[in-house]
């Protein structure tokens, strides 16, 4: 995996917050053609939300609609409390430490960053704002998710939005999502083909935004 994806915590620490008190909506009530997933591919039994801030909602809602008919959006997971955002950050760099042992601790804490906020970071974790959410698309008629990783599985390997080596299956949805989402005013980190936001300290730092306008909120 490549040092850096843009968006070093020493940079997104440096951006200023002036958070606007939106609140968390389920952007299904504003769209049919939002869905929630069953399950999280590798937190099968943690507590997911498809919450997001109502700016973010309506941003799915529009996004949703330019998809073709058939296609819609499934969200992973919207806003993700601290302690739920220590939960997955603690056993994501276990995992890596047991998948790479030979990984020296600075490699490990770097990749972990880069798969997953810090959780005590000073930057707020993007999904502990509200203003991120996790998503794919999926065939409305055959009821499976549409392949976006394809020869590779859903992991850090096939993360990265913009790698080569993709079938051109998944490439193309890829673009799909893209094409969708971006118009709206979300923002993908580049690191996670799934990752979008808006409001948050990555979205300022990838728009050039005087601040971020969502910190990080409640655990409730």
């Amino acid at each position: 995996m490549p040092r850096s994806f843009g968006e070093p915590l020493t940079k997104l620490r440096a951006v200023p917050i002036q958070e606007n008190g939106e609140p968390l909506v389920d952007p299904r009530t504003l769209s049919k053609r939002i869905h929630f997933a069953a399950k999280h591919p590798r937190f099968e039994t943690m507590p997911r939300t498809p919450r997001v801030r109502k700016r973010v909602a309506e941003m799915l809602a529009e996004a949703a609609g330019s998809l073709p008919p058939g296609i819609d959006l499934k969200i992973l997971e919207g806003f993700r409390p601290l302690h739920q955002q220590r939960f997955m950050y603690e056993s994501l760099k276990k995992a890596f430490a047991d998948k790479h042992p030979q990984w020296s601790r600075a490699t490990l804490h770097r990749v972990t960053n880069q798969m997953s906020a810090p959780p005590d970071d000073p930057c707020p974790p993007p999904h502990s704002t509200g203003g991120a959410v996790d998503l794919f698309l999926f065939d409305t008629r055959s009821g499976e998710d549409l392949d976006m990783v394809s020869p590779l599985e859903w992991d850090e390997t096939s993360a990265p939005t913009t790698m080569k080596g993709l079938s051109e299956t998944a490439q193309n949805n890829r673009r799909l999502l893209i094409g969708v989402l971006e118009p709206t005013g979300l923002t993908n980190y580049t690191g996670e083909w799934w990752h979008w936001s808006y409001g948050d300290s990555g979205w300022a730092l990838r728009t050039g935004a005087r601040f971020a306008q969502y910190d990080r909120l409640p655990e409730n």
